[in-house]
């Protein structure tokens, strides 16, 4: 079956049972599921239930779509995504992404949950993406045609400027802490060692995760703007490495949350 067949069939369906059309698109990662709380629900959609759709099995992911209304937009939730090392390939693990194209969503917001690098930063604070480094050697290999979009002229403009300079405004007004800096992507499942950690510092990672990357590639194949958020979940010393564990990344974003549905709320309102 052609991958653009499967991408209209899962569309068709969410279509099919919310019938309003979406401008935004957020992708929840690990424990930031609760920022979907504060949408007007219409819809809730597990995955099991969306054609084609893989299954969300990292701890913190619910698996499901929540569609609805936040700050008088209508968006999609994903609480919960896919990540490379579940598995799925490029293309299965991003098939949201290509299905919030299809629907018509102009504007992604991305968040993860990642371990610090910078040793200025702290956990429960976020981190907002301006540029990344990308380590897991498949996020460009897509099964998919390309898009009849213009591509961004380099790999900068993943990440909208505009939308991050509105976010800084927001956490000045709103008083909370909010950095700007480089995310590296790892394909996982194992967090990092001490050498691989003294190596991101030195290649120029303020933050490392397992995601974000492939999606915010193929949200730029479309011509989306992206937001990407990143939740500072510990701040690794590689000197005195600690064990990481995925309760810890889940404490950290339900601290963040609620300036992580600020900055989101703002984006929309500044969109509108």
């Amino acid at each position: 079956m052609e991958f653009s067949t499967i991408i209209k069939k899962a569309a068709d369906h969410i279509a099919q049972h919310w019938g309003s059309s979406p401008a935004f698109g957020i992708v929840l990662g690990t424990g930031a599921g609760q920022v979907a709380d504060e949408i007007a629900v219409d819809l809730i959609l597990p995955y099991e239930q969306i054609p084609f759709f893989p299954q969300s099995t990292a701890t913190g992911h619910q698996g499901q779509l929540v569609c609805g209304r936040l700050a008088g937009a209508n968006i999609i939730a994903m609480q919960g995504r896919f990540h490379l090392y579940e598995g799925y390939p490029v293309d299965l693990s991003t098939l949201p992404i290509h299905v919030m194209n299809q629907l018509g969503i102009q504007t992604l917001f991305i968040s993860n949950a990642s371990g610090g690098i910078n040793p200025k930063f702290r956990s429960g604070e976020i981190m907002l993406i301006e540029s990344h480094l990308d380590f897991m050697f498949r996020s460009t290999t897509y099964l998919s045609p390309p898009t009849s979009q213009q591509r961004p002229t380099q790999l900068s403009d993943l990440y909208d400027r505009e939308l991050i300079a509105e976010a800084v405004s927001c956490a000045r007004k709103q008083n909370f802490t909010l950095h700007q800096g480089v995310y590296a992507s790892m394909l996982g499942p194992n967090y990092e060692t001490k050498a691989e950690y003294r190596f991101l510092k030195k290649a120029g990672a303020d933050v490392v995760g397992m995601s974000t990357v492939p999606e915010a590639n193929v949200a730029s194949r479309y011509g989306m703007r992206v937001l990407a958020m990143s939740v500072v979940s510990n701040v690794a010393k590689p000197d005195v490495l600690e064990a990481t564990s995925g309760q810890e990344v889940i404490d950290a974003a339900a601290i963040a949350a609620p300036n992580l549905r600020a900055l989101v709320v703002n984006a929309i309102g500044g969109n509108d």
